[in-house]
């Protein structure tokens, strides 16, 4: 039997994560108190129930019960119980963004703004973060590649928790993306769209990359982000960082930024992590 806890910041997507779960078979409960989390433990031990996997949405909405969420924790491991920690994660501007978007108030900003909230939960959730099995960071994902995520977890029965990886390409003249955590100027390459033929085309067309990569430089700066980021992505983790991405820019955002980009992911994915790339600025 799977027993997974189902956690993390509103707003960030627990609720489809639990839907996704009872989708493949699992007896899920949202909101379950924390206090009766040890007497649910322990009906799932009686071999009448016949309760295969189990799913539990636990989060800041348990007030001030998310206080004894550690004991309680400590209790279920010593009926024997093996579980899994289950944290969705989100980017303060996104979880905001969410929130406006639904018109919803926070668990913990009823009386005040919601930015105050959702800093109070980060704090509040910090320690369970920390004991997470698995951290799944939707900031960049769409619901069909959450569902990836969790069927790569608890279908696919893979156990190494995978850092995801985003390649952003975008053009300056259009604004550095709000979320990235590292930009680069690919506009010292040679621009091809003083090509009038090329003009046209966008870094997903073979002339335009064949144009890029066939100076020298190109291929030395690849080179150099790859080592780079080999050594940078351990760390991350070691840190506690779930997510990285990755901006590449050029002057408008389709040629030069867009093979980089597409160049550097394919180089990303021999990497054992989850990599996606987005070409923000290719159809202006």
């Amino acid at each position: 039997m799977r027993f997974v806890i189902v956690t993390g910041m509103s707003g960030a997507g627990k609720s489809s994560a639990l839907k996704m779960l009872e989708d493949i078979g699992y007896f899920c409960v949202d909101n379950l108190p924390v206090e009766l989390l040890d007497k649910f433990a322990q009906i799932t031990l009686d071999k009448t129930v016949k309760i295969q996997n189990v799913a539990l949405g636990i989060d800041i909405r348990s007030g001030e019960g998310i206080k004894e969420l550690e004991q309680k924790l400590q209790e279920i491991k010593d009926m024997g119980i093996s579980f899994e920690i289950l944290f969705l994660n989100a980017s303060n501007r996104i979880l905001l963004k969410r929130y406006k978007e639904t018109r919803r108030n926070h668990p913990l900003s009823r009386d005040g703004r919601v930015e105050d909230g959702i800093a109070k939960e980060r704090e509040e959730m910090k320690f369970l973060l920390k004991k997470a099995t698995y951290v799944i960071d939707t900031s960049q994902l769409l619901i069909r590649e959450l569902k990836e995520e969790i069927d790569r977890i608890y279908v696919d029965g893979e156990v190494n928790e995978r850092f995801q990886i985003a390649v952003v390409s975008f053009g300056f003249k259009f604004g550095i993306p709000a979320d990235v955590d590292l930009v680069f100027d690919v506009r010292f390459l040679p621009n091809p769209y003083y090509d009038l033929k090329l003009r046209p085309l966008t870094g997903n067309d073979k002339p335009i990359q064949d144009f890029v990569m066939k100076y020298e430089e190109a291929g030395e700066f690849l080179d150099k982000l790859y080592d780079m980021l080999e050594f940078l992505i351990p760390n991350y983790i070691k840190e506690g960082k779930y997510n990285l991405v990755i901006g590449v820019g050029c002057t408008g955002g389709k040629h030069r930024s867009v093979t980089i980009a597409n160049a550097l992911a394919k180089e990303l994915k021999k990497m054992p992590y989850s990599v996606k790339v987005e070409h923000r600025d290719i159809t202006r």
